[in-house]
C-alpha cells in the first residue's frame, strides 16, 4: 500500500464514483471526497469504500480543491488529485504502487498521462493523446492555481517527474450531459476571458511555477495564438486543425463527434457569448456549480 491520499471532487458522481475508486485496487491508504451535496447516491458509495466525506458549498474547481487539502487533515507523505470520472490503469496502479514511495526527497510532483475515452472509444488522435498532467504532490508542496478555467495543479519548489503509464478519463454520463456540461464551461470561460481583459486575474500563473510542460505551451498558445485570431474565424481553424492536421478522423465516428462538438461548437459558443457580452455591456456572473 502506498502512502497516498485521493482527493475526488464529487457532485451527483453515482455512476462514475466506483469505478474511480476500484481503479486504486487498493494501493491508496486514505481516499477524501469534497462533495458539493449531492443528491444522488455518491455518499453512499464513498462511505461504502470507507472514504472521508466533506461536503462544501461549491465556488469553482480550484477553490473547491484547496479548500479541500486544507480541510482534510491529510497526514500521507503524498496527495493525488483525480476526477470521480477518471481512473487508473492496471499498469498505472502496479506503477504507483512500486515507484512512489521510494522517489528521491527532492522530488515533490508526479505528472500522469491521460487517455480521453468519449462514447466508450479511446481518442488516439485529435491532439487528445497524451495528455500530460501534474495529478500528484508532496502533501503540502502543491495546490491547485486559482483560475476560473484550465486550472492545473501546481508545485512552488522541488522536481517533477513524469510515470509511464496511463490514466483515463472515461465518463459514464451521457451525450445531453456533456452538453449541458460544455454550455456551462462557456460561461465560465467568457468570465474568465473578462476578468483578464479587467486585469483581475493572474493570467500566466501556471509559467512561474512547477507543472507539466504541456499545459505551460497549452496556455501559451491558446492565449498569445488561439486568442489573437478574429472572434468565429478561430473556431473553423481550430477544427480544421484538430480533425485534419492532428488525425481527429482516424477516430472514426465518435473522434468526428467530439472534435466538432469540442474544437468547433464550444469554441464558436464561446465567441458567441463574448459578443453578445461586449454588444450589450453584459458582465458574466460567477457560475457556481453545474446545476445537472
Amino acid at each position: 500500500m502506498v502512502d497516498l491520499t485521493v482527493v475526488i471532487l464529487t457532485k451527483n458522481e453515482e455512476k462514475n464514483l466506483e469505478k474511480c475508486i476500484q481503479s486504486f485496487k487498493g494501493i491508496a491508504k486514505h481516499f477524501v471526497i469534497i462533495d458539493s451535496f449531492s443528491t444522488d447516491e455518491t455518499l453512499n458509495i464513498a462511505e461504502s469504500f470507507g472514504a472521508d466525506v466533506i461536503q462544501h458549498k461549491f465556488e469553482n474547481h480550484a477553490a473547491q480543491f484547496n479548500w479541500g487539502i486544507a480541510n482534510a487533515n491529510i497526514t500521507t507523505t503524498w496527495t493525488m488529485k483525480i476526477d470521480a470520472d477518471e481512473e487508473l490503469t492496471t499498469e498505472l496502479a502496479e506503477e504507483l504502487d512500486h515507484k512512489l514511495d521510494s522517489l528521491p526527497q527532492d522530488v515533490n510532483g508526479i505528472i500522469l498521462r491521460r487517455r480521453v475515452y468519449f462514447m466508450g472509444k479511446w481518442l488516439r488522435h485529435g491532439g487528445k493523446y497524451p495528455e500530460l498532467l501534474l495529478r500528484i504532490f508532496r502533501t503540502g508542496h502543491g495546490m491547485s492555481e486559482m483560475k476560473m478555467m484550465d486550472e492545473h495543479l501546481i508545485i512552488n519548489d522541488g522536481k517533477v517527474v513524469t510515470f509511464d503509464k496511463d490514466m483515463i478519463d472515461n465518463n459514464n454520463k451521457d451525450l445531453e450531459w456533456w452538453i449541458n456540461k460544455h454550455n456551462w464551461y462557456s460561461n465560465k470561460e467568457v468570465l474568465d476571458c473578462q476578468m483578464k481583459a479587467d486585469k483581475q486575474n493572474a493570467e500566466e500563473t501556471v509559467s512561474e511555477t512547477t507543472t507539466s510542460f504541456q499545459a505551460k505551451i497549452k496556455r501559451f498558445i491558446k492565449n498569445h495564438g488561439y486568442y489573437s485570431l478574429p472572434k468565429f474565424f478561430r473556431a473553423h481553424v481550430y477544427f480544421i486543425y484538430r480533425y485534419y492536421f492532428r488525425l481527429g478522423f482516424l477516430d472514426g465516428t465518435e473522434g468526428k463527434i467530439y472534435t466538432f462538438l469540442q474544437a468547433y461548437w464550444y469554441r464558436f459558443l464561446v465567441d458567441a457569448k463574448m459578443y453578445e457580452c461586449e454588444k450589450t455591456g453584459r458582465k458574466m456572473e460567477e457560475q457556481g456549480e453545474l446545476k445537472k
